[in-house]
């Protein structure tokens, strides 16, 4: 895709915050080249995020070295003009036209990134990196590495240092700009809208395959570029498999039916889950567990303003879920006992949330790595509160009306200077609501 050049500026703001952040150091991205699946058929290509975040490059086999204070300070290594691969593959920037439009200081065939790599990395004290991605990447920064040693000679200078780029950019990313949160807010409307248009949709007799492609179909028609994440759609007691993926069930009268599944505008995603009657009515023991999650959600979500230990949203919501356990007669005993003894967890495995942004699990530290304690949460902050209470069809510790009932609501939260904002709101989660939108359907 062409990123217009007058959306250069965003990127270069985001380079400049980012130099503040580097003394002597480097910062290397790459991006895979495109897979191939059946030796021919390419599969659907995705910038890393950070490189994208960046830079606004989209091409596949894409280097980005970054160098503050140092000339040239942008270097990007991209692929060459191809007229016969353009044919097959679609356009390319190549060397030159890369640099022009992105405003790189210097652009390079990817193929003369060994050729080049040590020469950008004297001078530098330490090189920020992330290992693991891809594996012959990593092959060719070790190689680097030891190549950069031994041209320093006898000089008694060891291995560059490397540091993992994605916590350090994590730090970048975990506040959100204003761009960022309009990005996000679109995101989150059109996401809002599939959801309620796959509401209206659904219907005993559907599969949750072809609920998962009506919901893809109207995300696409909100000009999302692709779903944020793989959807889950999980009807009866498939919803008490976290991350369900086969969705093939048929979906059933008097079940429920949880999606989690969300749309991508310009890189952000987000992330909604509801949980909804399938023939569009509640029965009395869905109702009963589904308004006990709903209550913890909205307590949680009524708490988020800065300053609030990001640990203390997951413990209040655990300790609200083991009550409703308790109520629902799912557990026995004290509950203090059962906290410390993690008996909870059988019905409510996961926390309260993660953050959210150009990847649906983004980056950013939840506690200090030093101390250990609870990160507190900042105005432009995006993250989930997704609280859940999962009771398995074979649980015959519960009482069979309870059985197989999967229940998760899931918003987004934008931390404001003074509390928050629900980019997801509109999305209905009141069981009259709910049901109104759903419509009933025997």
């Amino acid at each position: 895709m062409r990123t217009p050049l007058e959306n250069m500026k965003l990127f270069a703001d985001r380079r400049q915050k980012l130099a503040g952040m580097m003394q002597g150091s480097a910062l290397i991205l790459s991006a895979p080249e495109e897979t191939i699946r059946n030796g021919s058929v390419h599969n659907s290509f995705r910038q890393d995020s950070n490189l994208y975040y960046l830079t606004g490059y989209e091409e596949s086999g894409t280097i980005f070295v970054f160098r503050p204070g140092m000339t040239p300070e942008t270097v990007m290594f991209v692929r060459k003009k191809d007229t016969e691969r353009e044919t097959w593959d679609g356009f390319r920037f190549g060397p030159d036209e890369a640099q022009k439009q992105f405003r790189m200081d210097k652009t390079y065939p990817i193929e003369d990134f060994s050729k080049e790599i040590c020469g950008l990395l004297k001078g530098v004290d330490k090189l920020y990196y992330r290992f693991y991605k891809n594996a012959e990447m990593d092959t060719k920064i070790r190689e680097t590495l030891l190549d950069l040693k031994v041209s320093q000679g006898r000089s008694g200078f060891g291995l560059l240092p490397v540091f993992d780029s994605d916590e350090f950019l994590g730090e970048l990313r975990v506040i959100k700009s204003e761009a960022d949160i309009l990005n996000h807010r679109r995101a989150c409307e059109l996401t809002c809208e599939a959801h309620i248009e796959t509401m209206k949709y659904v219907k005993p007799g559907m599969s949750e395959r072809e609920v998962h492609g009506y919901f893809i179909y109207q995300i696409m028609k909100r000009g999302a570029a692709r779903e944020g994440y793989g959807g889950i759609f999980a009807s009866g007691a498939n919803a008490c498999t976290l991350h369900y993926v086969f969705n093939d069930a048929t979906l059933k009268n008097n079940e429920l039916l949880l999606v989690d599944a969300a749309g991508e505008h310009n890189y952000f995603t987000s992330d909604i889950t509801r949980s909804y009657p399938i023939n569009g009515k509640f029965t009395d023991a869905q109702a009963q567990v589904y308004e006990g999650v709903l209550k913890v959600q909205k307590t949680v979500i009524s708490m988020v303003k800065p300053g609030l230990p990001f640990q203390e949203m997951h413990d209040t919501a655990s300790s609200m879920l083991t009550d409703l356990m308790l109520d629902l007669g799912l557990l026995s005993g004290r509950k203090d006992d059962i906290m410390k003894s993690g008996q909870h967890k059988k019905y409510y495995p996961h926390g309260i949330g993660h953050f959210l942004g150009m990847d649906v699990h983004d980056s950013g530290l939840y506690f200090n790595k030093k101390s250990g304690e609870s990160r507190k949460i900042e105005a432009g902050m995006v993250f989930t509160v997704e609280p859940g209470l999962y009771i398995p069809a074979n649980d015959h510790a519960a009482s069979a009306e309870y059985r197989g009932i999967g229940i998760r609501i899931e918003d987004n939260i934008l931390v404001t200077h003074n509390g928050h904002e629900n980019m997801t709101q509109r999305c209905p989660k009141e069981i009259a609501d709910l049901e109104r939108t759903v419509g009933y359907k025997n």
